[in-house]
């Protein structure tokens, strides 16, 4: 039961922070936005470390290096597809990628083993996500090829960040996210130069094949740069984005990898919700029945 709250909490403030990510890329480009949340992030984890002990040691900041490759890279490549989306089909995208691997990790490298009904739930949920990526409606928006490319390869890192984070130690803490949010704020500030660089190049004229602006990775939508309200949106994802990896964090040291892999993929949920609400996108029917199959998976897999 404890796994499955970490779980469903965690992916629930995942995409309400991949929401205020994809929002903030728009503004100001991924590369930012992501340092920024990082930075946000590392104090977030500071406070943390004063209520939740932990033991630093080799193996602690080993894992926490290697994820936080893998996570910087996944947040950067999730939030520039948000950024061009639409988030509701991108982000359930990224989602169903990432509960891949480490599922099959779990069940056949790591032998994990549940009840029936726990590998019946999973499927449902597998079934539930695939329903909430898919939109065959006419009305529904197209995603661009890039945006699909962006969020396939983050889904694939976010399932190499989840097995990492299923080889740290017991009774590490929060530690290994803290070194976790070192690299990413390593990788994303030293890439700001070169997206000043960019910027500088979009400036005099110099596009991409299309005779278009690159924006979403380095400028804002549109190439309309909107620091004061980008940088808010990434003070929010900051804070949501390194809760909801401290809870993910806690639900793989209590459960099962296969689990909590399942469950935090749910989290485009949130990002659909917060989409529909603020920018109006559209919400399919068979979207709305994938929610109603992810909460009945987690049911069933609560009980396992």
């Amino acid at each position: 039961m404890l796994t499955v709250l970490f779980g469903l909490s965690g992916a629930l403030v995942f995409g309400s922070g991949d929401f205020l990510g994809g929002m903030a890329s728009k503004r100001m480009g991924a590369f930012l936005a992501t340092g920024v949340a990082g930075v946000v992030g590392l104090f977030v984890l500071f406070g943390l470390n004063l209520f939740v002990p932990g033991e630093v040691t080799p193996e602690t900041v080993f894992w926490g290096l290697i994820s936080g490759v893998c996570g910087s890279l996944a947040i950067l490549l999730l939030y520039a597809a948000l950024a061009i989306g639409p988030m509701s089909i991108l982000s359930p995208l990224g989602a169903l990628i990432s509960a891949i691997f480490p599922v099959l990790w779990a069940i056949f490298i790591a032998g994990e083993t549940l009840a029936w009904f726990g590998y019946l739930a999973l499927g449902i949920g597998a079934i539930a996500i695939v329903f909430v990526a898919f939109t065959p409606e006419k009305e529904a928006v197209k995603p661009r090829l890039r945006g699909i490319i962006f969020a396939s390869v983050s889904g694939i890192l976010i399932g190499l960040f989840l097995i990492v984070m299923d080889q740290v130690p017991q009774g590490a803490g929060v530690y290994p996210l803290v070194f976790n949010r070192f690299v990413n704020i390593t990788i994303m500030f030293s890439a700001v130069g070169g997206m000043a660089l960019i910027r500088w190049a979009h400036k005099r004229g110099y596009f991409g094949r299309d005779g278009k602006p690159r924006a979403d990775l380095v400028v804002g939508d549109k190439g309309v740069l909107d620091y004061k309200n980008g940088i808010l949106l990434a003070l929010g994802c900051g804070i949501l984005d390194a809760t909801g990896n401290a809870l993910l964090l806690f639900g793989i040291q209590t459960g099962n990898l296969s689990v909590m892999s399942v469950l935090t993929a749910m989290y485009p949920a949130g990002t659909i919700i917060l989409a529909a609400v603020v920018l109006r996108e559209k919400i399919t029917k068979l979207q709305l029945l994938g929610m109603v199959l992810a909460l009945a998976a987690a049911g069933m897999l609560a009980l396992s």
